[in-house]
């Protein structure tokens, strides 16, 4: 899927976004980050297709993770937002996922088109 959204001239790496965390509770940046931002929106198109209508808070809570301080607890933490805010502009931008008013994003038909072409092109091979 993130090969076929290289295609899209809509969908780019932000500026800097090589150096940004996944979330406040890691410590470095993803390593590859050539393919990140293209797996990384394919993964919130795929999200948005199985628990749509979602919005960026709730896909927060799905990229969040632990968050280890010392010798206590281990609690969990959220995401970063602004990868996933970013992302979802430029997929709307692609006309992959359309925004509901108060109710968050869904799969546009095109979005849908999209991955049930690339789903059958795998289950081919």
């Amino acid at each position: 899927m993130a090969e076929k959204l290289k295609e899209y001239p809509e969908i780019k790496p932000p500026e800097g976004s090589q150096f940004w965390k996944t979330g406040f509770f890691k410590e470095l940046a993803p390593i590859d980050h050539e393919n990140f931002w293209y797996i990384r929106c394919a993964s919130l198109l795929r999200k948005i297709k199985k628990f749509g209508p979602i919005g960026v808070n709730k896909l927060r809570k799905y990229y969040g993770g632990k968050n280890r301080k010392g010798p206590g607890r281990h609690h969990s933490a959220k995401g970063s937002g602004k990868i996933i805010r970013v992302a979802l502009q430029q997929l709307e931008k692609a006309n992959l996922i359309v925004k509901q008013d108060k109710k968050g994003r869904i799969v546009s038909p095109e979005g849908t088109s999209l991955l049930e072409r690339t789903a059958y092109a795998i289950l081919r091979k």
